[in-house]
């Protein structure tokens, strides 16, 4: 690693809890925020998501840019100094997507800034890759902390597949989970942040990005080849990542997935864990919040890392290190592999 890197704090609005404190314990007590919404499935049923219960009934960009802003308000809750001197990573939707929900970048960086009371001086970079844009701003935050640019880098991921464009698209696709098809994703929407910097709990200590050619929608592209899943582009996120923080998948004590509920992404990981994975006889838990909150796109890595930073705070964490992945529809794979800091405050 080119710099330590130390996640310092977190915060989440999600459809289980409006703060990290509360969503976390949500999701280890199996809580979901599945319900009704206004959407109408392919038989006419009301289809199931996760959407977020804010005050009041924004939409749009509007509502998205309130979701990012609450989550920034609970990491500041921890950290209050670090609220002038911070740089802004924001983590937003893949922008090809169909129904994506943000029509400028720039504007909406602005109007979160302007939500959570950021100073205009805050600077800000985006990066628009979906689920795994976590792993790209980590990697950012890590230059920018080793170069001296900030002394602390936050990272915040809002999206939501609550739009109609959206939902109309993947329920075409056969992508959306219906009575009529097990085999689909619940849409959700959410928003988290961690702060990055230096002396926290949790280090980062390794980090993989890598690419699938055998993505979900390979046999779209031009070569119109339908590639067979081998989990290439994950098993090297894995590798990099372990490589890295000097550690095998026998050693690593628990995983954080975003399995978002459809069959490719359980076999990915298997696969990945299957090529990897030598002579471990004990038990290595599997957590995804997806069986809470749904597919929330590239809010999930700051979800994760959430997570796994309130489970050491509070003790539950089965050990350390702790495995996070993640992939895109596109390919994008990454994994990030964290180590608690003994004696940390």
């Amino acid at each position: 690693m080119s710099a330590p890197l130390h996640i310092r704090a977190a915060g989440m609005a999600t459809a289980v809890g409006l703060d990290c404190a509360s969503a976390a314990a949500a999701m280890r007590g199996r809580l979901d925020g599945f319900q009704e919404t206004r959407f109408v499935g392919p038989g006419g049923e009301w289809l199931i998501g996760a959407p977020v219960p804010m005050p009041r009934n924004w939409i749009g960009e509007k509502r998205l840019a309130h979701l990012a802003a609450g989550a920034i308000v609970d990491v500041f809750s921890d950290a209050p100094e670090a609220r002038s001197d911070c740089m802004l990573i924001l983590c937003l939707p893949e922008k090809n997507r169909p129904g994506r929900p943000i029509r400028d970048d720039a504007a909406f960086a602005r109007q979160v800034r302007d939500c959570a009371g950021l100073p205009e001086t805050v600077t800000t970079q985006v990066v628009a890759h979906g689920r795994p844009s976590g792993f790209v701003a980590l990697d950012q935050a890590r230059r920018m902390l080793g170069e001296n640019r900030a002394p602390t880098v936050l990272i915040v991921g809002v999206d939501s597949y609550l739009t109609t464009l959206s939902v109309a698209h993947y329920i075409t696709e056969g992508r959306i989970q219906t009575p009529a098809n097990a085999n689909g994703f619940i849409p959700g929407e959410a928003a988290a942040a961690v702060l990055c910097g230096h002396g926290g709990r949790l280090r980062l200590t390794g980090l993989g990005l890598s690419r699938e050619e055998a993505f979900i929608y390979n046999r779209l592209d031009q070569d119109n080849l339908d590639r067979p899943l081998r989990a290439d582009g994950m098993t090297r996120a894995y590798a990099q990542a372990m490589a890295a923080a000097n550690v095998d998948l026998a050693h690593v004590e628990y995983r954080i997935s975003d399995l978002i509920g459809e069959q490719f992404w359980f076999k990915q990981a298997a696969l990945a864990s299957l090529r990897l994975e030598r002579g471990r006889s004990a038990f290595q838990d599997l957590w995804s919040p997806a069986e809470n909150v749904g597919n929330i796109g590239a809010a999930v890595v700051p979800v994760m890392l959430g997570m796994a930073l309130t489970a050491l705070h509070k003790g539950y964490a089965p050990g350390s290190p702790v495995l996070i992945e993640a992939s895109g529809d596109d390919g994008a794979c990454g994994a990030a592999v964290l180590h608690e800091v003994r004696g940390a405050p």
